[in-house]
């Protein structure tokens, strides 16, 4: 295995390069002062020959980074920059709407990051990513297994010039597509172990937002879903549903009246944002209904891809602009230690990946993990149309496991006022006999109220204490 390799390397040799290519960031354009947590940038080299340097930052817990879980975290895409998560979603900083320096938008401290209770890595994974780069045209062909395996090739190298964190628990997580891709990446981790070919890492689980597990489930529940927020009528739902036999993706072109009911469902939702079905669609028409009949449920955008090409200020997605005027100051990537003409410019989502999709579905390594007796949260914002809930909650409860709290709400409290938001989560819990002993699997399923795509940038305090309790093994 590739750690076993490493472990060599890193004693032999005297040039250690995960170490040389890591810099203590203390100060940031846009944030006011010294930033009042440790922020480490840098660059790890993967591939066969190096050739791929995927580009981390790696923010450490503000509360007892010796002890606190270390989380390696992918956004979804494929090719969507950690930046946006750590911006967006569950990192320390984040935009101040309307406020700037210069031409520089402004930073402030987000009071619900996830760094309040783990150390995290923000990963530009695959590699074309963010700032992530290859040296070799044949660097940049990537798919979903190569690029689980130079993720876990990152991770080996990255605690191997960092010992003290091989003991800490480690999760693996991300949102959106990395539903894909976090699972392989914890079942190679997982044979790792296995194999004591090397230091153990100190795997505990994995957690996965709003994720993408079977592309065509995850579509086909769209419409179910449509009806059940009342956007589509009973009437119009339930002939849907037995002219296309509950299958909106792949019509037969001689269905006539499949198409037709999806015709009608496409114009009652081609204004609405897949993203958070209760606030505005800001983009331009996402779908040509009447051309294509079939657009609902075959759109596959990831919405994490916007900004719009004119977005209005009252947007949601106007904010995300601030992202690719921020990154791509030559300030700002000198304070990051950006190597200079590595990337052309910095974009959010990389949609130009020269990128094979080979796992259509990631259930088959749930199955597997679930077996090994690893901690699960999987989570939804429940107004997510882009990955519904309903979809999440059928794959997992394909697992097949046995249920041991139904269907309950869960609580955030304020400073002030207790916010009766309604949650509900799954909690399983099994045994198995694999040959070496019995084993628990615990997996939560929780959805957030009013959570979008994804549920942190909509739902931040809320997915906070989530987070927390769940690390903390508390009940939601």
């Amino acid at each position: 295995m590739f750690c076993s390799l490493l472990i060599i390397l890193l004693v032999i040799t005297s040039h250690d390069v995960t170490a040389s290519q890591s810099v203590l960031v203390k100060s940031l354009p846009g944030f006011p002062g010294d930033l009042p947590f440790k922020l480490e940038t840098g660059y790890v080299s993967v591939g066969d020959f190096d050739e791929v340097q995927l580009f981390y930052y790696f923010i450490e817990s503000e509360r007892n980074p010796k002890d606190d879980p270390l989380l390696l975290w992918l956004t979804g895409g494929p090719g969507c920059s950690a930046f946006s998560g750590l911006v967006y979603e569950i990192g320390p900083l984040s935009f101040d709407p309307g406020k700037s320096t210069g031409n520089l938008p402004n930073l402030k401290l987000n009071p619900y990051s996830w760094t309040k209770v783990a150390s995290i890595i923000f990963l530009d994974a695959p590699v074309g990513t963010g700032f992530s780069y290859a040296s070799t045209a044949e660097g940049y062909n990537i798919s979903d297994t190569l690029s689980a395996k130079e993720t876990f090739t990152f991770l080996c190298k990255w605690l191997m010039s960092r010992p003290k964190f091989l003991q800490n628990p480690l999760y693996i997580g991300g949102d959106s597509y990395s539903g894909i891709q976090v699972p392989i990446i914890v079942q190679i981790i997982s044979d790792y172990n296995d194999d004591e070919r090397g230091p153990p890492m100190n795997l505990k689980g994995y957690l996965l937002g709003n994720p993408a597990t079977d592309i065509h489930k995850d579509k086909n529940t769209r419409i179910p879903f449509a009806h059940l927020k009342s956007l589509l009528s009973d009437e119009l739902y339930e002939a849907t549903k037995v002219h296309c036999n509950e299958e909106y993706l792949h019509v037969d072109p001689n269905n006539a009246l499949c198409i037709n009911d999806l015709q009608v469902v496409n114009e009652c939702l081609q204004n609405i944002n897949l993203a958070q079905i209760l606030e505005p669609s800001c983009s331009v028409e996402i779908w040509k209904s009447r051309q294509n009949p079939t657009a609902v449920a075959m759109d596959s955008d990831d919405l994490l891809s916007w900004p719009h090409r004119y977005p209005e200020p009252w947007c949601r997605s106007y904010i995300y602009l601030s992202s690719y005027i921020w990154a791509n100051d030559k300030t700002v990537q000198n304070a990051l230690h950006v190597r200079e003409g590595t990337i052309k410019e910095w974009v959010r989502c990389n949609k130009s990946l020269s990128y094979v999709y080979d796992v259509p579905s990631s259930l088959i390594y749930h199955r597997n993990l679930v077996k090994k007796g690893y901690r699960v949260l999987i989570y939804s914002g429940d107004h997510d149309m882009v990955i519904p809930y309903l979809g999440t909650h059928a794959w997992i409860e394909a697992l097949n496991l046995t249920l041991v709290d139904d269907w309950q709400p869960w609580y955030s409290l304020d400073d002030v006022t207790i916010t009766y938001l309604f949650y509900f989560f799954y909690f399983f819990f099994c045994s198995y006999s694999t040959g070496y002993k019995y084993k628990k699997c615990q997996l939560t399923f929780a959805t957030v109220k009013g959570g979008g795509h994804t549920a942190p940038e909509y739902k931040p305090e809320e997915c906070l204490a989530m987070i927390y309790r769940w690390l903390a093994f508390y009940p939601l």
